[in-house]
């Protein structure tokens, strides 16, 4: 049985038997590369659990029943997994990212970055938090902003009403206003505050909302990061 030569879809023997499984495999894999999605691109083994249908990108470094099969898409199908080779220009979204990658000939590269023919990388890249606002003057975030990002712009929306104050400015410590001031208290208020000159941050880094006309006793924010990313050429 030979295949067809993009996506390898198997094609129909004469006189062959039970043809309705060679049709449906091939409207299988059909279904997977004209759907333009996989779930992620950074596993390099398979979920345990996996669901029909499920596909992934397959990481560097395979391992398992993916051993050996790097930069493929994987599909499981009948209770096993089937893979199909990429080709150039293939795009698909991935929605752990989410973004679109496409195909470049050689790796998977997200679209949202320019790649170097030796590897090197630049990427705009948004990192987000849902912070629940500490009750005080100040709250403080988790430590996510990416070492060495070199953040351009912080935005944020209020998705639970902040209490306590009566408006409130985000920053980092040291400098509690970066990114404004007098932002509102209730559900959807925003800030759009831009770093004038680009700033990097380092071993991860947290941001700083601070009160205004009262302390916090309560609230969500939403925070954005919107940084430059990064990467050396690949290794030789």
């Amino acid at each position: 049985m030979s295949n067809s030569p993009r996506i390898g879809l198997p094609y129909l023997d004469a006189a062959q038997a039970q043809k309705h499984v060679t049709v449906n495999e091939a409207l299988a894999r059909l279904d997977i590369a004209g759907s333009g999605q996989v779930a992620d691109m950074d596993l390099p083994s398979p979920p345990i659990s996996p669901a029909e249908g499920d596909a992934h990108i397959v990481a560097s470094g395979g391992t398992g029943d993916w051993t050996g099969r790097d930069g493929e898409v994987a599909v499981f199908l009948n209770g096993g997994w089937d893979f199909i080779l990429p080709w150039a220009g293939w795009r698909l979204w991935v929605v752990a990212e989410p973004g679109l990658a496409i195909y470049d000939g050689d790796s998977w590269q997200l679209a949202d970055q320019q790649v170097s023919a030796g590897g090197a990388l630049s990427a705009m890249r948004i990192a987000e938090l849902d912070h629940v606002v500490i009750a005080g003057a100040a709250s403080e975030t988790s430590a996510f902003i990416p070492d060495k990002a070199v953040v351009v712009g912080v935005t944020a929306r209020v998705t639970s009403a902040v209490t306590g104050a009566t408006s409130w400015s985000l920053g980092v410590t040291g400098s509690p206003d970066r990114y404004g001031s007098g932002f509102g208290v209730s559900q959807n208020a925003f800030a759009h505050g831009v770093t004038g000159s680009p700033i990097a941050y380092y071993d991860g880094s947290t941001l700083l909302l601070t009160a205004t006309g009262g302390n916090f006793t309560g609230g969500t924010v939403r925070l954005a990061v919107h940084y430059l990313d990064i990467a050396p050429p690949r290794p030789v």
